[in-house]
């Protein structure tokens, strides 16, 4: 694993790695899911195809979750004790920045009131819900460093964006780049 930028706080970590989210060791890792966490393709396919069905057996019993909410499964075979799947909104349906927003807070809740301390997300929404991968970053970034300062107790102690491409990782690490302390 690659750390590209790292930014702590209180003892809380955002930072940024390259590589396939589906190895890594975080307690948890999002998916970036549609409404209804049908896990056909991009991350959501590669979570399934090697973490096994169960995610998706589990992921059906759920049924269904709204644009900028989220749900946890088991993680099968993957490294992660769970994934998060996270609703980010599909670019042209409206609200998109406050959606997806909303979809990383939500995320972060529900593994904060799991107790987990260690969380890695991918770049939700920009892949083929066609959110602007600059934009996702700020948003992504911007969004967590308000949680872990409006959450000084949470459990969360990292806080990871893992990406798989340069162009993805070069936004993500200006994001992490640019905080200044509290």
């Amino acid at each position: 694993m690659k750390i590209l930028a790292r930014y702590s706080e209180n003892g809380k970590t955002l930072r940024v790695v390259e590589g396939d989210i589906t190895e890594r060791d975080a307690d948890a890792i999002v998916n970036a899911a549609n409404s209804r966490l049908q896990h056909g393709g991009g991350v959501a396919g590669a979570i399934v195809r090697k973490g096994g069905r169960v995610i998706q057996d589990e992921s059906d019993k759920i049924g269904y979750v709204p644009v900028g909410r989220a749900a946890m499964t088991g993680a099968g075979r993957l490294p992660a004790k769970c994934v998060i799947h996270a609703v980010g909104p599909r670019m042209g349906e409206g609200d998109e920045d406050r959606k997806l927003e909303s979809a990383v807070l939500a995320a972060l809740d529900l593994a904060s009131s799991n107790s987990l301390k260690s969380i890695s997300m991918p770049a939700i929404s920009s892949g083929i819900f066609g959110f602007p991968r600059d934009k996702c970053a700020k948003i992504l970034v911007g969004a967590s460093l308000r949680f872990i300062r409006e959450n000084p107790r949470t459990t969360l102690e990292t806080i990871e964006f893992c990406l798989f491409d340069k162009e993805t990782s070069g936004h993500f690490r200006a994001e992490i780049e640019k905080i200044r302390p509290a």
